[in-house]
């Protein structure tokens, strides 16, 4: 198994496209992408809640801005795959539906 480098939501943890630009939404909850709690330098417990030292506080945290100092955060997140199947029989269920099926003894 294998690791991919990903960016996700903040708000619904939706993998999101790593090139954040301007005006780019979360396409499931349409939060903007661009803001403060999207950076790698949004730290809560820093001087106005930035790793970067800022003249002053940008508010909200949540909201697209133009903050020069914007880096998209990304994660390493380990890759998963699904076993392969080893069903050759077509008419017999797989994956999910026997599963569902063994559980309720259909």
């Amino acid at each position: 198994m294998g690791q991919r480098q990903v960016a996700r939501c903040s708000r619904c943890g939706t993998i999101v496209d790593s090139e954040i630009m301007s005006r780019s939404k979360c396409p499931k909850c349409q939060v903007d992408l661009r803001s403060c709690v999207q950076c790698v330098n949004f730290d809560p417990a820093a001087t106005f809640e930035c790793a970067v030292k800022l003249p002053a506080r940008v508010s909200p945290k949540d909201v697209a801005n133009e903050c020069p100092h914007f880096s998209g955060r990304t994660s390493w997140e380990r890759e998963t795959t699904a076993a392969p199947s080893h069903n050759n029989n077509p008419k017999e269920p797989s994956g999910a539906k026997k599963a569902f099926d063994d559980l309720f003894k259909f």
